[in-house]
């Protein structure tokens, strides 16, 4: 947290919307879109920690939207070390 360093991508964890095992090209788009939402708020100086979990909402939820048109509840959670 001192660095401002990104140390992992993202876990994805599914609860009664998708199965992991049946959609994981869809799971890893998730991850590759929450990794560059965090990849695009780092560049642009946001270390605002809700400002961060809402863009992240806001772009994995437009993306389970465009291809599975359902809204699934989207939980991001962000760990300090």
């Amino acid at each position: 947290s001192r660095e401002n360093k990104i140390l992992c991508k993202p876990v994805i964890v599914s609860r009664g919307f998708v199965s992991v095992r049946e959609s994981e090209e869809l799971m890893s788009q998730a991850r590759n879109t929450a990794f560059e939402t965090l990849e695009r708020c780092h560049s642009r100086n946001i270390y605002d920690w809700g400002t961060i979990k809402s863009r992240i909402r806001d772009d994995v939820s437009r993306l389970m939207y465009e291809k599975t048109k359902r809204s699934p509840m989207v939980l991001p959670i962000i760990m300090e070390i």
